[in-house]
């Protein structure tokens, strides 16, 4: 453990992203993309995902694709987002009027590019987001690329297994409460266990992570949404967000999300 702390400060961790830098954009060249991300869809050095494909001449990106809070991680949770625009792109809301793209959202692209932070708890809504798209992809034959990032849950897998007589966008799949993948080994799980709701075949690749291990520690750069300020939340969010259907708060709207519960008798 020590060993492996020790070099990940001698090499830091390429996200998915920067790998496909690396490999100076290959995927992407002479397609036609959108990418479904958000602020923490950042590489190493903090850069938008959205922002470095926006400078890349070679790359030609059509539209924006955004989960539960927004493109800008500044929604509550819960809240219906309305499309709107980014740098001259339309950002397409899948948590408004309709939480799975339509064909005519992806009808004009060739590649879908997912680089999105999940936390590893199966009610994080991202992956079920995720899927969506994966599903819609695979009907529609468009090719998907997941660009990988670390779990912060990773090293834990736990809890009861979803019941699927209770499958809902908080709970699409029968894995672990904390199912201990990351987003692109959970999408590699959905397309080997036919788990989309299509007969056609997912055309998809996986960038995986460079210079980590699931037992390291790792702590998020950028918060993955607006009550998942730090690195405490993350680790207390698989267990309290139980409590979020009841008259108990767990924090949410104070300093400390997903660090306290309380009650006012």
């Amino acid at each position: 453990m020590v060993v492996i702390t020790f070099l990940s400060f001698i090499f830091p961790i390429d996200y998915g992203i920067d790998v496909l830098i690396d490999n100076q954009f290959h995927a992407l060249l002479n397609k036609r993309v959108g990418v479904l991300a958000n602020k923490s869809s950042v590489d190493k050095n903090g850069n938008n995902i959205v922002d470095i494909l926006i400078d890349n001449q070679n790359v030609s990106l059509i539209k924006i694709f955004a989960p539960e809070h927004g493109f800008g991680s500044n929604y509550s949770a819960g809240e219906k987002i309305n499309n709107n625009n980014y740098k001259n792109l339309k950002v397409i809301s899948l948590y408004g009027a309709k939480k799975k793209p339509l064909y005519t959202d992806i009808a004009d692209l060739d590649v879908i590019v997912i680089d999105i932070q999940d936390i590893g708890s199966t009610y994080y809504t991202y992956i079920s987001t995720v899927t969506y798209m994966l599903e819609v992809a695979a009907k529609f034959n468009i090719s998907v690329i997941v660009l990988d990032r670390p779990n912060p849950n990773g090293a834990f897998t736990d809890g009861p297994v979803l019941d699927e007589n209770f499958r809902s966008f908080v709970g699409m799949h029968p894995i672990p409460l904390l199912h201990g993948m990351t987003v692109a080994e959970l999408a590699q799980m959905i397309k080997g266990e036919s788990w989309l709701t299509t007969s056609k075949n997912l055309n998809l690749t996986v960038v995986k992570v460079k210079n980590y291990q699931r037992d390291m520690g790792y702590k998020l750069p950028i918060k993955p949404s607006p009550n998942l300020p730090n690195a405490q939340s993350i680790a207390l969010y698989p267990s309290l967000a139980f409590f979020e259907a009841t008259a108990v708060s767990i924090g949410r709207g104070t300093d400390f999300p997903f660090q306290v519960i309380g009650h006012d008798t």
